[in-house]
């Protein structure tokens, strides 16, 4: 797993749209994945009853869902200091072992961006 802060202006877009996510649904964490095409996927923690899955696995399956191939790169806000080992394989189950996941903060500053392998 390698580590960087640095961010170009695609990667600080999901950032930005996965922070809105979890601040405008006051959900735990936010996030927000792009397509082989370019497309954005944003989505927020959910926590219902019979269904429990994380903002990461949340936008990764609504990808899917709407016929996404491949990911470019993923990002989570979240007060969790990583992306969690579920996050991660989510991500690299459709963009595989190399894509970059972006892990923030709530304020949005990158903390890390690590591999989904």
């Amino acid at each position: 797993m390698t580590q960087s802060t640095e961010v170009g202006p695609e990667d600080r877009k999901i950032i930005t749209l996965a922070r809105s996510a979890r601040a405008r649904n006051g959900v735990p964490e936010g996030a927000a994945v792009r397509d082989e095409t370019g497309r954005t996927y944003v989505a927020g923690t959910v926590a219902l009853e019979s269904l429990n899955l994380s903002a990461l696995q949340t936008a990764v399956a609504m990808a899917v869902a709407s016929g996404a191939k491949s990911l470019e790169a993923a990002a989570v806000v979240t007060e969790a200091d990583a992306a969690s080992d579920a996050d991660r394989a989510a991500v690299r189950d459709l963009g595989g072992p190399d894509t970059p996941v972006l892990v923030a903060g709530p304020d949005g500053a990158l903390r890390a961006t690590v591999s989904a392998g």
